[in-house]
């Protein structure tokens, strides 16, 4: 820090040592009439922020005793404040706090300064209120750290609550100091790690899903990434936005539930989906866990296992008639005429069925993938019938 050119006299140092008292309630007069974020603050956070402008001006007191030293404004000025002074007063607010308190110490120069005094003590009076703006940034710049750390370790516990399936209430306090108290359209995605520094590619997807305007939370764990989304009408069209923060293999998108407190059946889905995406290389990505409903079935998901017996087999026992025979026939033949000659019906007959089929199953078993699921329902459905099955 250069030095003074000027350096006020002693008598100058009597005169405003004497007023400090004066400057201090013009200064929050000053700040009450120029601020209206600081009348809507509460009574405790205006007296903590009149100790601040108290404190400044006696640690300008100080500094003026020796202004060839550097001044410890971050301790004098800013010590006595709580912590949480930084969330209810931003920093802009804190300058232009600095700003009105040296407006009156520099208003009142003339009448404080001995003759000859008044350029020496303007100069202190701006370089102290330049270190005191520093001084903030490096308050708020602390804070921010710290809060940035503190969230981040929160964000981790919700997520691995989320993953566990603990929707408690510690998860629900944790989630509303996140902010997502009241989310809705909640979607879990996951992928493998990216290779590079993880907690900036960690940073990089939150900031891509702001961009998208989505809230996300994200977690590694292990080799996975897992990714919580708020507020997603189009989970499959966000994914894709962020498949780069991602690392290479399946990323898969779980159902979309309507809250963080039913999000741990979206996590499971999409876990369960990672484990059984190597059955599938041909899916796309990234891929919706209903997608791979056949290969999580296989991998040993029982809620995969029931999904397809629900939607597959008892909606064609259900339907009565002549469907489910008509659907096993033609997934054993995979011929339409093969299978009249079979049932001995016509192939319009077979065709009608099929659609049939398709309408209450949601499956075309002329489509590849679609057949093989409906195939792999069919059998599912008959070993639900046995008694020993534990996962129907």
């Amino acid at each position: 820090m250069t030095a003074l050119r000027h350096t006020p006299s002693a008598q100058t140092r009597h005169r405003v040592e004497a007023a400090a008292g004066a400057l201090a309630t013009a200064a929050i007069s000053r700040i009450e009439s120029q601020h209206g974020w600081y009348r809507a603050l509460s009574a405790d956070e205006r007296s903590w922020v009149g100790l601040v402008a108290q404190a400044g001006i006696g640690s300008f007191l100080a500094w003026l005793r020796d202004p060839g030293s550097a001044p410890v404004v971050t301790v004098d000025v800013f010590g006595n404040a709580p912590r949480e002074l930084t969330r209810s007063v931003s920093l802009g607010q804190t300058l232009d706090l600095v700003r009105s308190v040296v407006d009156v110490v520099e208003e009142q120069v003339d009448e404080l300064a001995a003759p000859g005094d008044d350029g020496a003590l303007r100069e202190v009076a701006l370089r102290f209120s330049r270190e005191v703006a520093f001084a903030a940034a490096q308050v708020y710049a602390a804070a921010a750290e710290e809060r940035g750390a503190w969230d981040a370790r929160l964000e981790s516990l919700v997520v691995d609550a989320v993953v566990r399936g603990e929707a408690d209430n510690s998860l629900r306090s944790r989630a509303t100091a996140l902010g997502w108290g009241s989310l809705e359209h909640v979607t879990v995605v996951v992928g493998r790690t990216p290779h590079q520094d993880t907690a900036r590619a960690v940073d990089a997807l939150r900031r891509a899903a702001s961009r998208l305007g989505v809230s996300a939370l994200s977690a590694i764990q292990g080799r996975q990434l897992v990714v919580v989304l708020g507020g997603t009408r189009d989970a499959v069209g966000t994914t894709r936005q962020l498949l780069d923060h991602f690392g290479e293999g399946a990323v898969v998108i779980g159902p979309t539930v309507p809250h963080l407190f039913a999000a741990g059946r979206s996590a499971r889905a999409a876990l369960s989906g990672l484990v059984a995406a190597p059955a599938r290389p041909d899916a796309p990505r990234p891929v919706e866990a209903h997608d791979l409903l056949p290969e999580r079935s296989l991998a040993g998901d029982p809620q995969a296992r029931r999904t397809l017996v629900e939607q597959v087999h008892r909606p064609l026992v259900d339907a009565g008639g002549d469907l489910l025979l008509t659907a096993e026939t033609y997934l054993a033949l995979v011929s339409l005429e093969g299978t009249a000659r079979a049932l001995f019906v016509h192939p319009n007959t077979v065709r009608y069925r099929l659609g049939r089929v398709a309408q209450v199953t949601g499956l075309d078993l002329t489509v590849p993938r679609e057949a093989h699921t409906a195939r792999l329902g069919l059998a599912l459905g008959r070993l639900a019938s046995l008694p020993s099955q534990t996962w129907r």
